[in-house]
């Protein structure tokens, strides 16, 4: 439902002349999908953990098993065994589209027996496959020399809209407002943000998103006692998230790097900030840093303690001409946009291996 990538990889194919069939899981809390193109969610029984994986890759494999297919799509290690399995008994085309360096995200980092079996599936399956995409160069440099890919980079910008104007479902008086978006998980650098609003005065911080720690950020807010100055969104459908963005005056990625996969980021936010063109305050990584620097759409996080935080912030309002020339460069044309990637995107399916 959220997942803009792989509805932008579903509907640029459909518009290329493929019948696509993105197949997910059923939540009680979902709402219904209205795409141009079919869709199926899986009821499972688990719903976390093992069994979860475990039944969600036995359904999908007997679902793949019984249906008209002539490509094959795995999003993320955690879909590939299946895909790989059938495309194999089928000698059918598969495309593996790698959104993250997943057997180095925090959440397996800290549970090594887990990390193992996604390695193992990683090690035995990645090295076979012919048609690979990824996010960016670093994760693609990556693959390429542990595994010998050849791994092409679709990056995962949005699709350009103009959102209906909005508001903001509170009063923000005459606060600067500071963004993040996205999933609310360990190592997105959320905790430090809170805690720096402690030294902010004249601003509000607006979380939009859901995630496992987002019970741990909103008691956080309540032991600082700065309820009045944070104020959580929940998870935006894309339509309703982009005309929520623009609102803001900072948008903020503060990843850590906590592993390859957080050092290797390149988030949705930051090129949703970007068609927002609202400046952005990013992590000292990589990818995030060079696009940043690159295109002057911001500055590059000093230090993760809240107090420099608070000042870095204060600084960047403080002085309006350097504020002022990032959103410049942000009104003019650049190459995030997605029919840039949607055009490679067509070149790699119209010659897969």
């Amino acid at each position: 439902m959220t997942d803009q990538r792989v509805h932008k990889v579903c509907s640029s194919l459909t518009k290329s002349g493929y019948k696509v069939l993105l197949i997910g899981r059923f939540f009680k809390k979902n709402k219904p999908l209205n795409r141009i193109y079919e869709t199926k969610r899986m009821r499972l029984y688990f719903n976390t953990g093992f069994l979860f994986y475990a039944e969600y890759n036995l359904r999908l494999f007997l679902k793949l098993l019984f249906i008209k297919k002539h490509v094959l799509i795995a999003n993320d290690l955690d879909t590939l065994l299946p895909n790989f399995i059938i495309s194999k008994l089928f000698k059918t085309k598969l495309v593996y589209d790698s959104h993250e360096l997943f057997t180095e995200v925090p959440e397996l980092i800290d549970r090594p027996k887990t990390q193992k079996i996604w390695l193992t599936i990683e090690k035995k399956i990645v090295p076979k496959l012919s048609n690979c995409i990824t996010v960016c160069r670093s994760i693609a440099n990556y693959y390429d020399v542990k595994y010998n890919t050849a791994f092409h980079i679709i990056k995962n910008v949005p699709q350009y809209t103009t959102p209906k104007p909005a508001n903001f479902p509170f009063d923000k008086k005459n606060n600067k407002i500071i963004l993040y978006q996205g999933a609310l998980n360990k190592g997105r650098g959320i905790e430090h943000m809170i805690d720096a609003m402690k030294y902010l005065k004249g601003y509000i911080f607006v979380i939009a998103g859901a995630g496992d720690i987002e019970k741990n950020l909103k008691q956080q807010v309540l032991q600082n006692g700065i309820e009045n100055k944070i104020h959580f969104l929940g998870r935006l459908e894309p339509n309703r998230l982009k005309s929520i963005t623009p609102l803001a005056d900072l948008g903020i990625s503060f990843e850590e790097d906590l592993g390859l996969n957080y050092r290797f980021a390149l988030p949705n936010k930051l090129f949703d900030y970007i068609h927002a063109k609202i400046p952005s305050l990013v992590s000292d990584l990589p990818e995030m840093k060079k696009i940043i620097i690159n295109n002057a759409f911001g500055a590059i996080l000093k230090s993760n303690k809240p107090e420099e935080i608070a000042a870095q912030i204060t600084a960047i309002f403080n002085d309006p001409l350097t504020y002022n020339k990032w959103k410049e460069n942000l009104n003019k044309p650049n190459d995030f946009q997605w029919k840039i990637e949607e055009t490679k995107l067509k070149s790699i399916f119209n010659n897969l291996q």
